[in-house]
């Protein structure tokens, strides 16, 4: 926020005539402070500008005798005088840079600088508050590489947080040659740094020195993007010595859905140890369209209200768990209601009620009606209620369903059977993408590009025609659960 001696210049209505020295400080350095003749000792800072506010008078005393301390001072200083015919007959003689401004004295002149500087610094003061804020919500949200993401975002520059071994934390914005720079200067080794102006700060002290965070910025504003570092390594502190029970939570609950959903005996009876009594439960997909949008907590929240267990996990931004079949109209009716505007709208996919030893189909339902809300940028989007397949199926005569699901006879007849199905469905799913599709199944990409094949070999389909791939489905449908 702080100004360049030009700007300062142009505020004040004045001239600024820069000193002949090479170390004069020139109309793009920034200012410093501004201080009174009778008050200036030393530079405050060598790569900022002090502005030294006097009268005329002031520098004839001190010249006398030439024994004033402060004159060997001037050049490396920035003079402010009262602008009139005395001063601009002095200026040729002016051992550095002078500012001539409109003013009736050297105090009065004092005056508008400090006022000015003061507002500049109010402006800075508002931004670190700002920037602190920003970084103390990303920091709940996405722990030490979100702080490192936003001040890098803030300083538009870089920013490197490595541990005390000198190990990468975290990085946003850094190559590795930025990466070995900020390794260089945290650690003082003897290597040439390759990007110059790097800012170091230590995260904790003395014993307790847990990192160090490194940056540099694009721009000229080093004053604030210092303040604000520094608030970003004492929330890196904080980060860092925290335990996050909540992950391990997390995780929990990731591995008990993952067993859930495996289907069979095993399912129903973890089911029943997680304090859920009914037959039927529907799977569904919760994601928003703004990351300020805590799902999770969204979601602790409404089922915390419902009075049920909390049978959801999130994965990459997106909550997926399951529900209890009669509170899909209340899990509804909330989502619809915080969606509204000017409220950011969430993405809600809601798969069919499923027998809790069977709820693998509804899951995949789920993935499918999230992907159609968001497609169709609605806020809840049910399976069954979706337009397209579902149109078919129902007026598709019971003999003829019966027969398009004997399309897939050759894979149910096979011992791997049910996993080629469950592959069919999930590269339907993905809409050709291997990678997606291998990660939903948890196999190697290769691994479904051969069970693709087989399928293909086993049908006569070709997968990669459209026409083919909706005929799949139809018929996947049509198997209903032992098709997933």
């Amino acid at each position: 926020m702080a100004r360049d001696l030009l700007a300062l210049a142009a505020a004040l209505g004045g001239t600024l005539h820069p000193g002949p020295g090479a170390g004069a400080p020139g109309p793009t350095t920034l200012v410093d402070a501004a201080l009174r003749w009778r008050d200036f000792t030393l530079i405050g800072h060598p790569h900022y500008a002090t502005i030294v506010a006097a009268d005329r008078r002031d520098l004839e005393e001190a010249t006398l005798d030439g024994s004033d301390r402060r004159l060997p001072l001037l050049p490396s200083a920035v003079l402010a005088l009262p602008d009139g015919e005395l001063a601009r007959e002095w200026l040729p003689s002016a051992p550095g840079t002078v500012l001539l401004a409109p003013a009736d004295s050297g105090e009065l002149l004092h005056a508008r600088l400090t006022a000015l500087l003061a507002q500049d610094q109010a402006a800075e003061d508002r931004a670190v508050t700002l920037g602190t804020k920003v970084l103390t919500q990303v920091a709940r949200r996405g722990g030490a590489a979100a702080i490192v993401n936003e001040l890098a975002s803030r300083v538009d520059g870089w920013a490197v947080l490595l541990d005390t071994h000198g190990q990468t934390i975290a990085t946003s914005g850094a190559g590795s040659l930025h990466v070995a720079d900020a390794a260089a200067v945290a650690f003082n080794r003897p290597v040439r740094v390759r990007h110059p102006g790097l800012q170091v700060h230590p995260v904790g002290l003395g014993e307790d020195l847990t990192a160090y965070l490194v940056f540099s910025s694009r721009s000229g504003r080093e004053s604030t993007h210092r303040d604000l570092a520094s608030q970003a390594a004492a929330l890196l502190d904080l980060v860092l010595r925290r335990q996050d029970h909540t992950a391990s939570e997390r995780l929990g609950r990731e591995v008990m859905l993952s067993t859930v959903l495996a289907g069979g005996a095993e399912a129903a009876a973890l089911l029943r140890r997680w304090g859920v009594r009914e037959e039927r439960l529907a799977a569904f997909e919760l994601s928003s369209r703004s990351q300020a949008v805590d799902v999770e907590r969204l979601l602790r929240r409404w089922f915390d209200g419902f009075g049920v267990p909390h049978l959801f996990t999130l994965e990459q931004d997106v909550a997926r768990g399951l529900i209890a079949e009669e509170w899909l109209g209340a899990l509804e009716a909330q989502a619809e209601e915080f969606g509204s505007p000017p409220r950011p709208a969430l993405r809600l996919g809601i798969g069919s009620a499923r027998l809790v030893n069977a709820l693998g189909p509804s899951a995949i339902e789920a993935r499918e009606a999230h992907q159609s809300a968001v497609d169709a940028a609605v806020t809840v989007r049910r399976f069954h209620r979706m337009p397209s397949v579902e149109y078919v199926m129902d007026r598709l005569p019971s003999q003829d369903a019966a027969r398009l699901g004997s399309l897939l006879d050759p894979l149910a007849a096979r011992p791997d059977g049910e996993e080629l199905l469950r592959s069919l469905r999930a590269y339907l799913v993905a809409n050709g993408a291997w990678s997606a599709a291998a990660r939903t199944l948890g196999v190697h990409r290769q691994t479904l590009m051969h069970r693709v094949a087989s399928i293909e070999e086993l049908t006569g389909w070709d997968l990669a025609d459209v026409d083919a791939r909706t005929g799949a489905w139809l018929a996947l449908r049509a198997r209903g659960p032992a098709g997933a």
